[in-house]
């Protein structure tokens, strides 16, 4: 398996509730509703801070963490028209740009 892990940030002048709505209700319709993302997405979890007292204030409004099934099919969702032309250029409405930082990996389950 491959995992793609993705930490963003929201867009300047946007509240946190303002980025989790964008990416909950409309972002997030928008990957699923492309065939690609049907075929070669294995597992899809989002990830967005809660209130931790005496913990630092989190760098990031969430992380992205999904799954494929080999290399080649990350390529066939984020190399396809539907993401090039549909997805990806809706990042710009809610993610700022800039701090977006991504790692592509294979897990190693230490516990579970």
């Amino acid at each position: 398996m491959i995992k793609l892990v993705i930490t963003l940030k929201r867009r300047e002048g946007m509240t946190h509730d303002e980025f989790t709505h964008y990416q909950r209700n409309i972002h997030r319709p928008l990957l699923m509703s492309i065939p690609e993302a049907q075929q070669y997405i294995r597992r899809f979890v989002v990830s967005y801070p809660v209130p931790a007292p005496n913990y630092p204030e989190p760098d990031y409004d969430s992380v992205v963490e999904t799954w494929f099934d080999t290399m080649d099919d990350l390529n066939a969702l984020f190399f396809c028209e539907n993401w090039l032309k549909t997805v990806d250029p809706d990042h710009k409405n809610f993610v700022d740009l800039n701090s977006f930082g991504s790692i592509i990996s294979e897990e190693e389950v230490v516990v579970g």
